[in-house]
């Protein structure tokens, strides 16, 4: 099971959070958001399963955890 940590990430950092039961990574982009990040997912090796439509996804500071300090 999946278990966000507290970190907030920082701008280059890369994170990973849960999206339809994928374990998803990406790296943090710049944003003015308060409660959430950006989240570019390009680079991720199956990003073509996602389906997702769209290279950066939000995500709630809730929802993920910090796994490099980029």
């Amino acid at each position: 099971m999946f278990k966000p940590d507290r970190n907030k990430a920082r701008t280059g950092e890369i994170i990973e959070f849960e999206r339809d039961s994928i374990l998803v990574k990406g790296k943090v982009l710049p944003s003015n958001t308060r409660n959430s990040i950006v989240v570019d997912i390009s680079a991720m090796e199956d990003y073509d399963k996602l389906n997702h439509g769209y290279p950066n996804v939000v995500v709630s500071h809730k929802n993920y955890r910090v796994i490099d300090g980029g």
